[in-house]
Formats: structure tokens, sequence, C-alpha cells
């Protein structure tokens, strides 16, 4: 599986933050939306959860793969507390990333890519996924909406 757009994306995301980090500015989101660090940290939560499902079908385990504890607020803000804030942040989505790469590219198999991953998958309170999903739509889906999702909201919070 090539992983170069999951590395785009992982590269996109991590220049928005650094350029909302270093635009000095303390951006105020929306009411109901995240603060930029809430959103660093949803992505570490969600990395977490796809390096965990990635990791347990190349040990030939069974998984699951279940995005609410990424959007709960007490674990978001307990993910900034451990990484150190914004940059700690930062550099553990680089890591992350690096990871996914190397584990979601050359080291899985098509049958692995293939391996059907029970799923559920929520956006604020909607509902996205309640399905068996193959392994590499949960990596593709991190490149092709999760990350750019993020990254434009990264975006948003920065001043006109």
């Amino acid at each position: 599986m090539d992983t170069a757009s999951l590395r785009d994306a992982y590269r996109a995301l991590l220049e928005a933050a650094a350029t909302v980090a270093g635009s000095g500015a303390k951006p105020v989101p929306p009411a109901g939306e995240w603060n930029a660090d809430q959103i660093l940290a949803h992505v570490t939560l969600v990395n977490g959860a796809t390096i965990t499902a990635v990791s347990a079908v190349t040990a030939g385990a069974r998984t699951t793969y279940d995005n609410r504890v990424a959007l709960d607020t007490w674990t978001i803000e307990r993910a900034i507390a451990l990484a150190g804030g914004n940059a700690g942040l930062r550099e553990r989505i680089r890591i992350q990333a690096d990871a996914l790469c190397a584990l979601g590219g050359p080291m899985l198999s098509e049958a692995e890519l293939d391996t059907r991953v029970p799923s559920l998958l929520l956006s604020a309170d909607t509902l996205l996924v309640d399905r068996p999903m193959p392994l590499r739509d949960l990596i593709t889906g991190l490149a092709d909406v999760e990350l750019p999702g993020h990254t434009k909201q990264l975006l948003a919070l920065l001043p006109e």
C-alpha cells in the first residue's frame, strides 16, 4: 500500500498546526468547536486507535476500531496534559505519522489490508460508520478525510 498520500496529509496537518501556533494569536474557536490543542489531541487519539488496529491485525489478533474515546472531552484534555501541550502534541503526531506510514505501508500484506475490522466512527454526535471495514479503508480514511478535515479546522482558527 502506498502511503504517500497519508504522509502528505500529515505534513499538511503539521504545517497548519505550526502556522496556528506561530501566529501569536490565541484563536478562540466558535462555540462548540475545539481549539488547536484539542484538535491535535483528538488526532493523537485517533492515531493511537489506528496504530492499535494495525498492530492487532499483524499479530493475528481480533480487533475493533471505535473512535468514541477520541471524542471524549476528559480524554482529550488528558492527552494534552500528557503530551505537554501544543509542541508535544505536534511531535507526537509526527512520530505517529512515521509509525503509521511504516506500519500501514510495505509491512502489511494485501490479506492484512483486506482484514475486516468491526468499526464504529462518530463525528460530533453523528454516526458515520457502524460496520466492519477493511483495515486499508481505516488507513486511507485518515489520509482522505480525517486529517484534511482537521487541517481545515486548524486553519479556520487563524485570524482573518
